[in-house]
């Protein structure tokens, strides 16, 4: 049994008329609600009457619920490329085997490098990002390159091609701490539309990943959609689906969720349903609503202003002065970038704003810095 079982058995597409038809009387049972939030709240809470109505409340409520959980501390992270290889044809990600360009896999000595760098800009948290290459960076690259990056992250994430339960539990011997795995778009059908060939074409191998983490017992987990390349209605309902399930099959790890919203990269694949700011928004704070616990992360994708507004309602992550590119912080313009970054303010300059608004930015161990305050 795992969450591929579950999704099987329902038609996500059947979330959009739930979305739609949410009545204010749905929304204020949500907002009001003691007891655990079900999929017909979180429709509620991401409908668009909640959007018209109810967002100056919601964003009241996530913001209190941030706070008394996690405080005013903020964890900064830094996304290490070590290789742009790819073997997966997915056709929104400028990292695909379609796209012509030169590609590289960092050697331990440039990863080592890197690792210098990221230390210098103030990061000991790390996360790993790679393209999908078992041939060259597979589990046995992993095995040599984690024990690299440890020396220099006190916690140290990973976001890689899935793996086996036991290659978890091999790289979690190994300092590894968190993984995140993103579905990219719950719908089997569109999925299939969308990653055209590769290990990555596999559905349910992809779908099922977070229950083989939580088998491994690693720390914390990342779920979620790439909005824009779905109907956000149905992916949201259906990561939603996968939090609660998340919670009742591996009740010790820990769960973030990620909201990247598509953006351009080498290929031209256009968003099939854009969502606006005020949307994300809305999405924020129906997460946090939802689930009071969650880590909720915000990358460079969105701008400065964006970022600095969304910051307070419900984030605990965010990363700046990233790269996306293999070897972008010792060598910076040399390969190509895995989608362009929007906020390019430097650390320092990203510390100042959250800083300026009240907030504490944490460059240490991600699992230990929350604490419950009423501030």
């Amino acid at each position: 049994m795992s969450f591929y079982d579950v999704l099987e058995k329902i038609n996500i597409d059947s979330f959009k008329s739930l979305v739609d038809t949410r009545e204010d009387r749905d929304v204020e049972r949500a907002l009001t609600k003691k007891s655990t939030l079900g999929i017909d709240d979180f429709a509620s809470l991401i409908s668009e009457n909640a959007r018209r109505h109810y967002l100056r409340e919601m964003v009241a409520i996530s913001s209190q619920l941030t706070r008394k959980r996690f405080g005013r501390c903020v964890n900064m992270y830094l996304p290490l490329y070590i290789t742009n290889l790819c073997s997966n044809k997915c056709v929104y990600c400028g990292f695909s085997v379609m796209n012509k360009f030169k590609r590289v896999v960092l050697d331990l000595e440039q990863i080592e490098e890197e690792c210098v760098a990221i230390n210098k800009m103030g990061y000991k948290n790390i996360l790993l990002v790679s393209g999908e290459s078992e041939r060259k960076a597979g589990i046995d690259y992993f095995k040599k390159v984690l024990p690299v990056v440890k020396k220099y992250a006190s916690y140290l994430q990973m976001e890689v091609q899935p793996l086996s339960t036991e290659e978890y539990a091999m790289l979690k011997e190994l300092g590894l701490d968190a993984v995140s795995v993103y579905q990219e778009t719950y719908h089997k059908d569109f999925y299939s539309k969308v990653h055209l060939g590769g290990k990555k074409a596999d559905y349910k191998w992809r779908l099922e990943t977070p229950d083989r983490l939580g088998k491994a017992e690693i720390d914390k987990v990342g779920i979620g959609a790439l909005l824009g390349l779905y109907d956000w209605r149905a992916d949201l309902c259906a990561t939603a689906m996968h939090i609660l399930y998340m919670r009742d099959h591996y009740w010790k790890t820990q769960l973030s969720v990620s909201f990247p919203r598509l953006r351009p990269a080498a290929g031209g694949f256009e968003p099939t349903i854009p969502v606006s700011d005020a949307k994300l928004l809305q999405i924020i704070c129906a997460l946090r609503i939802f689930d009071n616990e969650l880590d909720l992360t915000l990358s460079t994708r969105e701008n400065a202003s964006f970022r600095d507004l969304i910051l307070p309602v419900g984030i605990t992550a965010i990363s700046a002065g990233s790269s996306t590119e293999p070897g972008g912080y010792a060598h910076k313009g040399e390969n190509l970038e895995q989608w362009t970054v929007n906020d390019d303010r430097s650390v320092d300059e990203v510390v100042s704003a959250m800083e300026h608004n009240g907030f504490e930015a944490v460059f240490q161990n991600a699992s230990t810095t929350y604490f419950s305050t009423t501030t």
